[in-house]
């Protein structure tokens, strides 16, 4: 199965971590990104600019009305994403648990349906 594991921080973060402290973080990243790679379960992902660079788009009524930023009040936001293919959920639960942002904020854990949509 495929599963899509959002990742959720809080914008800044990294300004207020030491060097060593980054240098960890990104080393975690790093192994965890190689074991994906190397197990083939990992599909893809990407980071996500900061949130100030987002648009909400909503329509009503046939009128677009497009905002600034994300839609929801938070402190933290919808930081970058990894696509896996996986056993079933419960690796794709202990992918999300072992990425260093699970430890400080959230990863969401999300099955990726097929064109039909109709396995769920």
């Amino acid at each position: 199965m495929k599963f899509m594991l959002m990742i959720y921080n809080r914008p800044g973060f990294l300004e207020e971590f030491s060097e060593a402290e980054r240098t960890e973080l990104f080393g975690d990243v790093d192994v965890l990104m190689r074991e994906l790679t190397e197990s083939g379960e990992l599909i893809g992902g990407e980071a996500l600019a900061d949130p100030s660079n987002t648009k909400t788009v909503r329509v009503r009524d046939g009128v677009a009305a497009v905002t600034d930023g994300p839609f929801t009040e938070a402190k933290e936001h919808f930081a970058g994403y990894l696509l896996v293919e996986c056993e079933g959920v419960e690796r794709a639960v202990e992918i999300a648990a072992s990425w260093p942002d699970a430890k400080r904020w959230a990863m969401e854990v999300r099955p990726v349906m097929s064109g039909s949509g109709t396995e769920m």
